[in-house]
């Protein structure tokens, strides 16, 4: 939901375009509410994220940004049951990796236990919470519906002075897990069930990550939250939609724990991407299967997955601009982010010569030891990228595809008879094939013209197929991935039973690859776009000087069309 206003009326060249988030915020400066602007990315450390953080974050980022104000990367780690050290430290990669720089401003949620537990501590004292003895399942049964009001807890009218004692004993640990839980006392009939008395402290028995063994209580994340806030001096806690209805506890929290200039929350829309598997637990079960081999499998869309498939920070921060920010939920087409990465790349990088299925191309009149080096344009739509050469021989691998004993109409590659040109070295004339047993083309021999270097013939005489090679000789092989959606398209993200619906091509490996040389020098995370093949990778984890590796980032054509405005 945008405010646009044309030119003419705001008196400048370009026309002024706000996000309802960068509305509120300007409202909430303009009237005093607050002098500054404070936003934080507050992950759980339970998973890698994925790009639908990726949107938070720099949606956060931005805001501190163009409001000249702080950002914070915060931990909210209140549940040591799904916490590791290893999601904190993909969490602060992929954070940095997209420019998002929190400075010296990291915290960790659990540093405030002490000051959450005397909020709680507050709240007894004031009557505004209580111990309950109530399982869990009571807790739910007694809570009602949208359509039933909830009971009040038996327990709800404890005395102040029992209530400190036995939340005392709850954190020196004389209650095993579940047997009591600290409840805010609200309102029981109140139609948002976030605010039916909910359970704001839990008993478990369990290390954290970083306080260790020291606490045996955990405050409850909707609890927790706004007070890390306040205690940051966080002023808009931006947060997607589906805590809409837990604003109210959230402003509770903060009035009723007595924070001065509390900070706001304010909702956007989550980010849906069509056909991709975002969900932690879908990503575990992948990953416990065996099925993708690791978070960061290029086929996810996890953020460290997709840095390691060859996206860039600016293609994801492209994406995010694009989508923009709405207030209702909606799913944008996967097929929107590859146009961000080839826009990104399609000037940045240069053209390489790399044949993936290859077959042998002899020139049989061709010097037999002779090998020259042939220049070709790194990227012929930037020709600032330079030049550079590339060695030639009479043997040569061309792609399988680009001979035919028996063309069809319009096929204007290598046939007998036919004349094609191989890029930026010469033109060359097909004369047959050698095949196997069973009838698989093994070699296609050529003739070449020695008056046609550079690709193009004194005559004047025009070729109408243009095909890559890479020089037999001195060619590097390598092993390239082939990467489709994880999950089938065409029949929908889950099966009946609920589990995911595979997509089996969503990973095709390709073993016998030849790269020209200056490929071998490739190292972990650099692309390049691989002539008529689509842009690839170094994969950062299985490539080596001595086993090249490489992942297509995208195709390099698509039906996808940006909408204009």
């Amino acid at each position: 939901m945008e405010e646009k206003r044309p030119a003419a009326e705001t008196g400048e060249k370009e026309t002024v375009s706000k996000n309802f988030i960068e509305q509120e915020i300007e409202k909430d400066l303009a009237e005093g509410v607050y002098d500054h602007v404070h936003t934080r990315f507050p992950p759980e450390p339970n998973g890698y994220l994925h790009i639908g953080h990726a949107k938070s974050i720099l949606l956060n980022y931005g805001l501190a940004q163009k409001y000249g104000g702080k950002f914070n990367l915060r931990f909210d780690d209140t549940n040591p049951t799904k916490e590791k050290v290893e999601f904190v430290e993909s969490i602060k990669e992929d954070v940095q990796w997209l420019g998002a720089d929190y400075e010296d401003r990291l915290f960790f949620a659990s540093d405030y236990f002490e000051q959450m537990y005397e909020c709680a501590v507050l709240l007894i004292k004031k009557g505004k919470a209580f111990v309950c003895d109530l399982t869990a399942d009571e807790i739910r049964e007694y809570r009602g519906d949208f359509k039933t009001p909830g009971k009040e807890s038996p327990y709800r009218n404890r005395s102040v002075e029992e209530n400190l004692r036995l939340f005392e004993e709850m954190r020196e640990g004389k209650y095993k897990d579940g047997e009591k839980v600290l409840r805010a006392k609200i309102d029981m009939a109140s139609p948002n069930i976030n605010m039916r008395d909910p359970v704001i402290y839990r008993v478990a028995h369990m290390s954290h990550h970083n306080t260790g063994d020291k606490w045996c209580i955990y405050p409850m994340y909707d609890f927790a939250h706004p007070i890390e806030d306040a205690i940051e001096h966080i002023t808009h806690s931006i947060c997607t939609l589906e805590f809409e209805d837990h604003r109210p506890l959230y402003d509770w929290v903060v009035r009723e724990c007595e924070f001065e200039n509390p900070p706001r929350q304010i909702e956007f829309a989550k980010l849906y991407l069509t056909n991709v598997v975002t969900g932690k637990r879908y990503i575990k079960k992948l990953v416990e299967d065996g099925i993708v081999d690791g978070w960061d499998d290029p086929r996810l869309v996890s953020i460290a997955a997709l840095r390691r498939r060859g996206y860039t920070p600016e293609s994801i921060r492209m994406f995010v601009d694009l989508v923009g920010v709405a207030k209702a939920n909606s799913s944008v087409d996967y097929a929107l982010l590859e146009y961000c990465i080839r826009e990104d790349l399609k000037l940045k990088r240069s053209r390489m010569m790399a044949v993936l299925d290859p077959v042998k191309l002899v020139i049989d009149n061709y010097p037999e030891d002779q090998m020259e080096e042939v220049e070709v344009p790194n990227n012929l739509e930037n020709p600032d990228l330079g030049t550079r050469k590339v060695p030639f021989g009479r043997e040569l691998y061309i792609e399988r595809e680009d001979f035919m004993e028996v063309p069809p109409r319009k096929y204007f590659r290598m046939f007998p008879g036919n004349e094609v040109r191989l890029m930026g070295a010469y033109f060359a004339t097909c004369t047959g094939c050698e095949k196997d047993e069973n009838g698989k083309v093994t070699v296609v021999h050529c003739t070449y013209d020695p008056e046609t270097r550079g690709g193009s013939s004194a005559d004047g005489r025009k070729v109408k197929g243009t095909i890559h090679w890479v020089a037999a000789k001195t060619a590097v092989k390598a092993e390239c991935r082939l990467y489709e959606n994880i999950v089938d398209e065409e029949k929908g993200k889950l099966n009946e039973d609920g589990s995911l619906n595979l997509n089996p091509n969503s990973l095709t490996v390709l073993t016998d690859c030849y790269v020209e040389p200056e490929l071998g020098k490739a190292k972990a995370y650099d692309s390049y776009q691989f002539m008529r093949n689509g842009y690839f990778c170094a994969d950062c984890r299985d490539s080596r000087p001595d086993h090249l590796v490489f992942n297509r980032i995208v195709s390099l054509k698509s039906s996808f069309k940006l909408k204009k405005d």
